[in-house]
């Protein structure tokens, strides 16, 4: 049971190129299609942290696939959706600098925390589910007017900056607990 998790964490990053394809298919209700492979990579992230949660089965391995799954998947459907012109380009540019400064703060934590990732919180959890909503109607509702899909996406995006704010404090915490200890 202890490998389920990161089974379930590679099966969502193998999933990325497979949503790209079938969102820019020419097939009919392709969109429809494209949120179903969005939709079961969301279920296998929420599957793999309750597994390994519920029968300990961390792991750093874990800890480093799951967030990546996560990214990577929101990165693929922001560019999908914002070359389909369904969102502006700024959306996945916010998003990607949001990204790229958790993972950097995350690397130089492994770095100097003995080999120890900061684990997935609830408000990460919870933007990376509201940008599934979002994206998801957005592909599914494409005549909503560029004023809403803006306004949902900014609100995605914010909270975005909030789960990241409350990495920030966590890792911030984590190093005054290792500088503490030196």
């Amino acid at each position: 049971m202890r490998s389920v998790p990161n089974i379930l964490s590679v099966l969502r990053i193998c999933l990325v190129p497979v949503f790209t394809v079938v969102y820019f298919s020419d097939q009919r209700d392709t969109k429809i299609y494209a949120v179903l492979v969005y939709a079961a990579a969301s279920v296998s992230d929420f599957l793999d942290g309750f597994i390994a949660r519920k029968f300990e089965a961390t792991s750093n391995l874990g800890k480093f696939l799951d967030p990546l799954g996560d990214k990577l998947m929101t990165v693929s459907v922001l560019t999908c959706i914002t070359i389909d012109g369904l969102i502006p380009v700024w959306a996945v540019f916010v998003s990607g600098i949001k990204e790229m400064l958790m993972a950097i703060g995350g690397f130089i934590l492994y770095k100097k925390s003995d080999a120890q990732l900061l684990p997935s919180n609830l408000i990460g959890k919870a933007s990376t589910f509201v940008f599934f909503v979002v994206c998801a109607t957005l592909m599914l509702f494409r005549d909503i007017t560029s004023f809403w899909a803006t306004v949902l996406i900014s609100i995605a995006v914010a909270l975005t900056f909030i789960a990241l704010a409350s990495y920030i404090k966590t890792y911030m915490s984590v190093m005054k607990k290792r500088i503490g200890t030196v």
